[in-house]
């Protein structure tokens, strides 16, 4: 299967979102998947409708919670056809209410149509990669 990891930080400094990224990415290649990780913010018009399965991610932009970066909406503006895809919504931890991060990242998934499977909030990468050892991205 052909995966796309998809995250957008909050600031200039998005290193542990890339951590955690890069993470879970490993923990879905080792079930013999194809990953791919991109930075949406550097990324924005990459078309990743070929995709079979789709991980995106974020961090708060505000300290308590509830508002995500504006790349995400500019990147799927432009990221092809996403209605009906298979995902996953993931939150790095961060601040206060991680949780509302959460909600609202996934709600701006399924207003593109995009069929949402699971949603975590990781505070580790070793977290984001155990999660992806067992990611079912097949079409189960």
């Amino acid at each position: 299967m052909r995966v796309c990891v998809l995250y957008a930080g909050a600031g200039r400094d998005s290193g542990k979102l890339k951590a955690i990224a890069e993470a879970l990415a490993r923990g879905v290649e080792s079930q013999g998947n194809q990953v791919d990780v991109y930075d949406m913010a550097l990324e924005n018009g990459k078309k990743v409708s070929f995709y079979d399965y789709l991980i995106v991610g974020t961090e708060s932009t505000a300290f308590f919670g509830g508002k995500i970066p504006s790349a995400i909406r500019e990147f799927f503006k432009n990221a092809g056809t996403l209605s009906g895809k298979r995902c996953m919504a993931f939150v790095r931890k961060s601040g206060l209410r991680s949780q509302r991060t959460l909600q609202v990242l996934m709600k701006v998934m399924e207003g593109e149509g995009m069929y949402l499977r699971i949603s975590e909030v990781f505070a580790r990468p070793d977290f984001a990669q155990a999660t992806g050892k067992r990611l079912k991205v097949s079409h189960e």
